[in-house]
């Protein structure tokens, strides 16, 4: 009869250990499910940018980048010693932004606000790469 009593008082003290770490993952796969949807919540009320997000702005800034680098090297072929110093201004900007969006890769995480500013800069290389282009 005893040992009935102690069986059972462990049955009972296991299924409280196991029901409670249970609450603690938070309900099992739903929990975890739960925990990824309040983190994304929670970045989008900080102003984040989820990682789909910002690796389509990043893949169309290269895309962008790459175009230019095209038309830089075009450029290049017949460009006067005057516009040499145009030129290297627009390389060394193209550089930092490089740079920028390497960090912010380095992160995984972008804020939309720094995605915006770096998409702000982008336009403003592109403008000026026309005119320059429209200068030669």
């Amino acid at each position: 009869m005893k040992r009935i009593f102690s069986i059972g008082i462990c049955i009972l003290f296991l299924a409280s250990v196991v029901s409670y770490s249970y609450a603690q993952m938070g309900g099992g796969m739903m929990g975890g499910q739960k925990s990824e949807m309040g983190k994304s919540q929670m970045m989008q009320q900080k102003g984040m940018m989820g990682q789909e997000q910002m690796m389509g702005g990043m893949m169309d800034m290269m895309h962008q980048m790459s175009g230019m680098m095209n038309q830089m090297s075009e450029m290049m072929k017949e460009m006067p010693a005057s516009n040499m110093k145009n030129m290297s201004k627009m390389m060394k900007n193209m550089s930092q932004q490089m740079m920028d969006m390497s960090k912010m890769m380095g992160k995984g995480m972008a804020s939309e606000k720094d995605m915006k500013k770096m998409q702000d800069r982008m336009m403003q290389m592109q403008k000026k790469m026309t005119e320059m282009k429209e200068k030669k």
